[in-house]
């Protein structure tokens, strides 16, 4: 068996790789077959891992690892689990129904070759990330996915396209080369990259003393991996990316960006969190502030945006939050976590399939009106029934309405928080926090879950209740009526938003079974206790209803009367001085740290030019010359001194009737400076540096042979 585990774990990765590069040879010939092809592929990959979820979910099925040695020097390590075989399979499903809804979407778009290589090629790299089994191979995979998805942001080429492209690429190289860092400490102090391996690792080198120099090495290495996989996440304060690269790129990618690559940066965040800092606090207070802040963050700027898509991406930015709020508290609640880390798992489950769904309903606006802005898309999903569905089931999902998926992830991460709030009432737990601080993040959880209903409410209302102020306009979304997506879009996108009801609607069935595929990667105890949870009882449902009468509230009082203007046009508010990017990342990067770097180097230069001449002036003083020569050297000042006696004598003598007046002087200072010129114009040359590679070659043959033979 672990022999077509193997297989199959090489299959997943590297066979979407090796079939970007046909399916691109392909669309040199024919692209209505690499359309095909890139379909097959997709939907081959998607068997493929359904195979591993099924195998991982067998009683007794071990972890299963694998290697391919050598390569990229330390080898590439994968294993696989059920965690892993679940999102595995999630990846590649979205891929494939991504895919399907390509085909149409990309009807009438350019360089569709090169976007169905990108997209063959990430899907392999993200595979490689959530089936790695250490630190290294993780890197090398996370770096490849990076670049290739550069290409979907950029793929428009236009201004804003490439712009947004640059601060995604820019964020992706900073975040690894941090995390490179980071790799490099963790290595140094625990000799391992393994995550199996570095289990309890904060145990072994974090309890001594808070000031010893392996624990301080093992924080640092920590927070520069953080460092690369928030931003990755999206996670505050690098969150930047979000806003800017999904309403450019193209909606099926978008899909992908948002519901899975995201989540590749959650998963290395899962994994410090699990296995290295597994038990401290004060790692789990980071990341729990670290969510609340995403959380809040993401939600206000959905609410205000009037982009579609840039409004689902602030959203995906505050869904981000939810989760870490969730694992923050999973590393607050000890071996009480187990709510926490269920509500994390299943959220990141909820949101990837959510996204999925919103995003590709957005490319089907946009696909049919090439506009985004809510007040030029209003009305669009008047009389469109299924299209309303869709939206509407993901709209339910990312809300936490009951009965659909959302909810069911959102109530098991408060239920953390209430728990801890009683743990620490009755001292069970250190009490980190006030009762009243905790109470707080309850309530601004609570809060951003109805600022989460407040702007979906927003984008529904505008799409599918309202007209367009333009009844011209009207008409012809009127007009579009069965025609605005084929038959294969209408099924991806149709049976993905049913998935969303269905996970909601048999939680105990469907959503427990995948929480338990989690537990063993996430370190739980094997004889851990399962809560049953009665998911909706009034108890439980009474988070939600909070939810929803804020959401209400902000819908009535902050959109519809100040968001809008005479309830007709809606107003973006958000001033555009506040944008992160622009106000502090850009001109740190661009200008205020080449400055400061700049006036260092000058100084330092200066400083080194300045000792020189400090030295040479007084130890090391110039030895004073008779006279400078004009030209030449002092050796070929020597020898004309000799040739011009020898002249001279010659004059008076043998050469008394023709003498000779040759100045020796300056013809051999010009022989000397063109021996210098060639010899240098030689030395830089790379037939000499092939020259004496080939010499040093010779030289080191020759000497292993004559070692060899003594």
């Amino acid at each position: 068996m672990d022999m077509r585990i193997h297989v199959l774990i090489y299959s997943v990765i590297f066979l979407p790789m090796a079939a970007a590069f046909l399916s691109y040879a392909i669309g040199r010939l024919q692209k209505s077959i690499r359309d095909y092809f890139a379909d097959a592929m997709t939907g081959l990959t998607f068997a493929l891992t359904l195979c591993m979820f099924l195998l991982a979910q067998a009683d007794g099925f071990p972890d299963v690892s694998a290697e391919i040695p050598y390569l990229c020097g330390m080898g590439l390590h994968f294993t696989l689990d059920g965690f892993r075989a679940l999102y595995s399979v999630i990846a590649a499903f979205m891929w494939f129904m991504s895919t399907l809804f390509s085909k149409e979407y990309f009807a009438h778009y350019h360089n569709r070759n090169r976007y169905y290589l990108f997209l063959l090629l990430t899907l392999g790299a993200t595979q490689g990330v959530f089936l790695s089994a250490d630190f290294y191979t993780t890197f090398i995979f996370f770096e490849i996915m990076s670049f290739t998805s550069y290409m979907w942001v950029a793929h428009d080429e236009r201004r804003e396209s490439l712009r947004a492209a640059a601060t995604y690429l820019a964020v992706a190289v900073i975040g690894g080369l941090v995390m490179l860092m980071g790799i490099f400490l963790l290595y140094d102090v625990t000799g391992t990259l393994f995550f199996r391996d570095l289990s309890g690792a904060y145990a072994t080198y974090g309890l001594t003393d808070a000031l010893d120099a392996s624990h301080l090495q093992l924080w640092f290495a920590g927070l520069c991996l953080l460092f690369g996989f928030g931003a990755k996440a999206g996670a505050f304060p690098l969150h930047i990316w979000l806003p800017k690269a999904h309403p450019v790129a193209p909606a099926p990618a978008s899909a992908l960006l948002s519901g899975i690559l995201t989540k590749a940066g959650m998963y290395g965040i899962l994994i410090l969190t699990a296995y290295i800092f597994l038990g401290d606090t004060a790692w789990g207070c980071l990341i729990l502030a670290l969510g609340v802040c995403t959380m809040v963050i993401g939600a206000v700027l959905a609410l205000f945006s009037v982009d579609l898509k840039r409004t689902l991406a602030c959203s995906s930015v505050s869904q981000i939050g939810f989760i870490l709020v969730g694992v923050g508290m999973s590393g607050l609640l000890g071996n009480e976590n187990l709510l926490a880390i269920r509500g994390s798992l299943l959220h990141m489950v909820n949101h990837s399939l959510i996204k999925l769904v919103l995003f590709m309903a957005a490319g089907v606006v946009f696909m049919n009106v090439h506009k985004l802005d809510l007040n030029d898309i209003r009305g669009f999903g008047h009389g469109k029934p299924l299209l309303n569905y869709i939206f509407l089931m993901g709209a339910l999902g990312i809300g936490g309405i009951p009965l659909w998926n959302g909810y069911i992830s959102k109530t098991l991460i408060h239920e953390s928080i209430v728990e801890y709030i009683s743990l620490t009432a009755a001292g069970h737990v250190p009490p980190i926090f006030g009762i009243g601080t905790l109470r707080a993040i309850e309530w601004v959880f609570l809060a951003s879950g109805g600022l989460t209903v407040a702007y979906m409410t927003k984008l529904y209302v505008a799409l599918f209740i309202e007209k367009n102020a333009d009844a011209d306009v009207q008409h012809g979304f009127d007009a579009l009526k069965g025609k605005y997506m084929n038959k294969t879009s209408a099924f991806s996108l149709a049976f993905g938003a049913t998935l969303l009801l269905v996970m909601g609607f048999l939680p105990n069935t469907v959503m427990d079974s995948m929480a338990n595929l989690g537990q063993k990667f996430m370190q739980v105890q094997e004889n851990a206790a399962i809560p049953a949870v009665a998911y909706f009882s009034p108890g439980n449902m009474k988070g939600a209803a909070i939810s929803l009468a804020i959401g209400a509230v902000v819908y009535l009082a902050i959109v519809r009367l100040w968001l809008m203007h005479n309830k007709k046009v809606y107003l973006n508010r958000w001033n555009k001085h506040l944008d992160l990017e622009n106000l502090v990342y850009r001109p740190l990067l661009l200008r205020i740290l080449p400055f400061l770097f700049g006036v260092i180097c000058r100084v330092l230069d200066s400083l080194v030019d300045t000792a020189v001449v400090f030295l040479r002036k007084t130890i090391y003083r110039d030895s004073k010359l008779p006279h400078e020569l004009a030209e030449g050297t002092a050796l070929t000042h020597m020898a004309a001194c000799m040739m011009n006696g020898f002249q001279l004598l010659g004059n008076k003598t043998w050469y008394r009737k023709q003498p000779r007046k040759v100045d020796y002087d300056h013809k051999l200072a010009m022989v000397h400076e063109e021996w210098r010129e060639n010899s240098a114009m030689i030395g830089r040359s790379m037939s000499f540096g092939l020259l004496l590679f080939c010499i040093g070659l010779v030289l080191m043959i020759a000497y292993l042979f004559v070692m060899d033979i003594f």
